[in-house]
């Protein structure tokens, strides 16, 4: 779907040709950004034709201003995205202004830095990401699709669709299959808990590429050593993932570094508790205590994740309880709506101080 450069006031480039988790990011709010009134477009490769995109022919017309504004707002994700940016309003001097949403947990490179100090907007998308930023920003944590991620009315009905056991409950691990995730850890927790708990059974859905391939097959051959190929399922990638989720009643999510990480929040949309490490956004999207929906525990201990997991497991009405918690606490905090009602701020922000 092409855009009118004239009537684009923000665009999201995105110059990265495989999926991640900022492309992913993309491709969720940009429909809902114009739907509340953001006239954004995207540019680069890797996304869906259905998105409102410039091409690089477009690009000349950004010399002249949008209608009904004296600059737009390029939003950036990448350093490269920064670059190009900076190029466009500094180098080419076209009536651009520069935001830049910022992920990583560690210290910036000199050459990031650099970049970030020429922004003129700065987001974090985590509390913990914020601290290693040294410029002015704002903190706006990711949102999910709620409607698409949902309790299931009848989980029974669920597990039969997908060709699951109804009789066992369900613990779960989706995402890519790699030591980074930490699906070992989880598998280990499983091959340890499940001998004692004759009525869970053990999903892993995620793919492995190529090059994580042996990673795979090590693990199935763990759980083929334990006799537990039946309860210890691999059931590869599925695009209605979604439905995966309904169908569990424990979410686990392992990971050993993660730059934000979406699958707790979708876990809790779709009203299942989770346990998950001290990565990524983790501890900001989980709520613990007397309110409980999950569990964080330190990264790549294996004693404190199949703890926390069994405490969910052996405790029915615990679990019931962080489940009926879990998808409200997502409504109030982490819908996609929030998210990018946060971003217009942001861009009214800088409109406000430059578009005068």
């Amino acid at each position: 779907m092409l855009s009118d450069p004239a009537r684009t006031h923000v665009i999201a480039p995105n110059l990265k040709r495989r999926l991640s988790g900022v492309t992913t990011s993309i491709i969720q709010l940009i429909p809902v950004q114009n739907r509340i009134g953001q006239q954004i477009a995207v540019f680069g490769p890797g996304l869906p034709d259905t998105l409102p995109r410039l091409r690089l022919r477009d690009l000349p017309r950004l010399w002249r201003k949008p209608q009904g504004r004296k600059l737009r707002i390029w939003h950036a994700r990448r350093n490269v995205e920064m670059l190009m940016g900076l190029v466009l309003r500094d180098v080419l001097r076209m009536p651009v202004k520069l935001v830049f949403t910022s992920a990583s947990q560690r210290v910036h490179t000199a050459w990031t830095r650099f970049l970030i100090a020429r922004m003129d907007g700065v987001i974090a998308t985590s509390h913990k990401t914020s601290s290693y930023l040294t410029v002015p920003h704002r903190v706006s944590l990711h949102g999910i699709n709620a409607e698409r991620f949902s309790p299931a009315a009848d989980r029974n009905e669920v597990r039969s669709a997908l060709s699951l056991p109804r009789a066992q409950k369900l613990a779960g691990c989706f995402g890519r299959i790699r030591h980074q995730k930490g699906t070992d850890v989880f598998v280990d927790a499983m091959i340890r808990l499940l001998p004692s708990r004759p009525g869970w059974s053990a999903i892993v859905a995620g793919r492995a590429t190529a090059s994580h391939g042996n990673y795979l097959a090590e693990l199935k051959a763990r759980v083929a050593a334990a006799d537990l190929a039946d309860r210890i399922l691999f059931v590869g990638e599925h695009t209605n993932i979604n439905e995966w989720y309904r169908a569990l009643d424990l979410f686990v999510a392992p990971q050993r570094w993660e730059g934000f990480g979406l699958t707790p929040l979708e876990a809790q949309a779709s009203g299942v508790p989770v346990v998950a490490t001290d990565v990524g956004a983790f501890e900001e999207i989980i709520a613990q205590g007397a309110d409980e929906t999950g569990l964080v525990v330190p990264k790549d201990d294996l004693d404190a994740l199949s703890a926390a997991a069994a405490a969910f497991m052996d405790d029915d009405p615990r679990r019931s309880a962080a489940a009926e918690r879990a998808r409200p606490f997502v409504l109030a905090n982490f819908t996609i709506e929030s998210e990018a009602e946060r971003l217009s701020a942001t861009y009214e922000e800088v409109w406000r101080k430059f578009d005068a």
